[in-house]
């Protein structure tokens, strides 16, 4: 298995311009890149910090997972840590190998048109964990 980088940390916000603002203020910058990511319900904003993001998550909808999430932390917080892989579908046959607890048995497309998957926190000590491979590979 073949780890690139990790690509981004993923925070969930109550309020996505306030959160765009507090990062502005912070970074020194505008955010890189906003999109609304439909299959998950909801709305992200990328701040390039080095090699890495940071992507604030806003949802769209109450079924959305971040709703959820929203609905345990009123004030937001860490969602998940993304890794950037090379070969998404063998590392996730690896990890049901195993026995490592997957949200995702085969990938899907998250943001940026990249090819994504999570892996259950319940496999890795309470950490939501996302693996995504490039769109271009």
């Amino acid at each position: 298995m073949t780890f690139k980088k990790v690509d981004h940390v993923a925070i969930a916000v109550p309020n996505l311009e306030e959160a765009i603002s507090f990062y502005e203020a912070l970074l020194g910058k505008e955010p890189e890149h906003i999109e609304e990511v439909v299959d998950q319900k909801v709305r992200a904003a990328f701040f390039g910090v080095g090699e890495t993001n940071i992507e604030l998550l806003f949802p769209t909808s109450p079924e959305s997972p971040i709703s959820n999430f929203l609905q345990k932390n009123s004030k937001g917080g860490l969602h998940h840590i993304c890794l950037e892989v090379i070969d998404l579908e063998g590392h996730l046959e690896e990890l049901k190998k195993q026995g490592i607890k997957l949200i995702d048995e085969t990938p899907r497309i998250g943001a940026h048109g990249k090819r994504i998957a999570f892996v259950h926190p319940k496999s890795t000590g309470g950490v939501l964990i996302e693996l995504s491979e490039r769109a271009d590979h």
